[in-house]
Formats: structure tokens, sequence, C-alpha cells
């Protein structure tokens, strides 16, 4: 058999072979480099290239120039068979947000690439241990309501937010029923001042984010004049703060008010002092 022929089998042959560690390695290019089979590695493919570009080289050349010819053609295919065994796999990119940085694989994303936040707290919902937090209420790196005194009751709904630790506490996040201080009337009559009503802007806005709880108005008087005036009093007076705290979204199926006079007194009404702490209006769950 002529050199060119043998050369050229032999070449034809190492071709095929090549070609079937490129195409393989191609397949499993999802590998990583350590768990491609042995023929698929590049040093592999480029000795087998440096034998078939060698035997190219040394088929095609003449007599005078076969060891150049097949050095020539060794390298070049050396080079060809490494390049074609190459690991091609692309380096994972990680997802990133340009709120939260790095997105676990997995988590739901908006059109930003950032995690769902169906609330709106800034805590995404994979990691919001308390989802639907209402909007504009603080919260803490688990995404629930802040709760200073530790009583149960959120501060955004918590009507007393100073419950002294271990109290015992209602729906409204008191102990007891609770005196809303400066919550005043103009003399002898049930109009709210301004002031009063300030405060119970505040009560209202609690009340509204509660909408489950419900609550007892309770009017009070000191003893001036006769019992029967001032049950009449405290009662317009307890009906004049649902009516105000109606005015500012809280249902009014959700209230009733009670007027009890001079009944309940908490102070002695033989002072000034004292039958100021008597005319008040407190707030109390009702059940």
């Amino acid at each position: 058999m002529k050199k060119s022929t043998t050369g050229l089998m032999l070449g034809s042959a190492l071709v095929v072979g090549l070609s079937g560690c490129a195409s393989s390695a191609s397949q499993t290019s999802g590998q990583t480099s350590s768990d491609r089979a042995w023929y698929q590695h590049p040093a592999v493919c480029g000795l087998a290239g440096g034998l078939i570009g060698g035997g190219i080289g040394f088929a095609t050349s003449s007599d005078s120039d076969e060891d150049s010819g097949a050095a020539i053609g060794s390298t070049v295919g050396a080079t060809a068979g490494a390049m074609l065994c190459a690991d091609r796999t692309p380096e994972p990119v990680e997802p990133q947000c340009p709120r939260y940085g790095e997105v676990p694989a997995g988590v739901a994303t908006d059109a930003e690439g950032c995690p769902l936040d169906s609330d709106g707290d800034g805590v995404p919902d994979y990691r919001d241990q308390c989802p639907g937090t209402p909007a504009g209420v603080e919260v803490d790196a688990q995404g629930c309501p802040l709760d200073s005194d530790g009583d149960g009751v959120p501060d955004y709904r918590d009507q007393c937010p100073n419950t002294p630790a271990g109290a015992e506490v209602n729906a409204l996040g008191c102990p007891e029923s609770l005196v809303l201080r400066d919550v005043n009337f103009e003399f002898d009559s049930a109009r709210l001042t301004p002031q009063a009503e300030q405060v119970l802007d505040g009560v209202a806005e609690r009340l509204v984010a509660s909408p489950n709880v419900r609550v007892s108005i309770e009017g009070h008087t000191d003893s001036v004049g006769s019992d029967a005036y001032n049950q009449q009093l405290s009662q317009r007076r307890a009906e004049s703060v649902v009516d105000y705290l109606e005015s500012r979204g809280v249902e009014r199926n959700r209230m009733r008010a009670q007027g009890f006079g001079e009944e309940q007194p908490i102070a002695s009404n033989e002072t000034d002092a004292g039958r100021a702490e008597n005319r008040r209006v407190e707030l109390d769950e009702w059940e």
C-alpha cells in the first residue's frame, strides 16, 4: 500500500475517533470537567489531533518534505483537537436584585429580578413570616409588625403601647379599661373640644386597623348636679365619642355607648382635682 494511502486511512480513522470525542463532549456540556470521560479531556483530544494532523501532513507531503509536513500537521491537529474538546460549559450566573442582591434559586421574582413582596413591607415573600401586613406598617426583619411592649398586640393596633412586661391584656392591648386622657367636652355639654378630637383621631386609626374588635365607650361624670342629669350627660358624651369615631371610619356596629353618670368615681368628689378625674371617657373591649 502506498504511503499516502496509508496516511490518509490512518488520518481518516483518527478523524472519526476525534469527532466522536468532540460530539460526546458537546452532548455532556452540562457536566463539570471532573465528570467528563477520559477521552473527552482536551489533552487526550489534543494528542489525537496531533496524530491526525501528523498523519495527514506526512501523507500529503513529498518525500523530501515528509518531516516538516508531519510536524506542521501535528501542531495544527493538536491545537484543533484540544479546541474541539475544550469545556465550553458557561459558568452559572446567580440572579441579582438591585435591592436584595443575590436571589436564591427557585424564588419567584418580578420584572426586575427581585423576589416578590406581596404586602410591600420591604421583606420578600420567601422570608416574610407575616404576609399580608397592612400598607405603611413598620415591620421587623421577619416582616412582622412591631410589638414594642411584647404583649402580643402589634403597635399599629395597640391602644396601650407601654403595657408592663408580663401583663395580661385584652384585644385592645390594655390590661383594663383605658381612660381617654384629654378627651374633654365644652362646659356642661357633649360637644368635644378640638384637643379631644385630636386624641380620638389616634384611637380611630388603631380601631380601623383592628376590624374584628368591638369596643365599649363609657362616659362618667363627677357628683355635681342630680343623679338623673349626670346619667343623661354621661350618655350623651359617650354617644358623641361614638359619633366622632364613626366619622373617622370605625363601623358603628362595632361600638356601644354607655353612660354611668356619677356611679363609678375613681377619685374623691370633694376636691377639684378629684372631680376632674371623675369626668372622663373610658374605652374598653366589648366582648
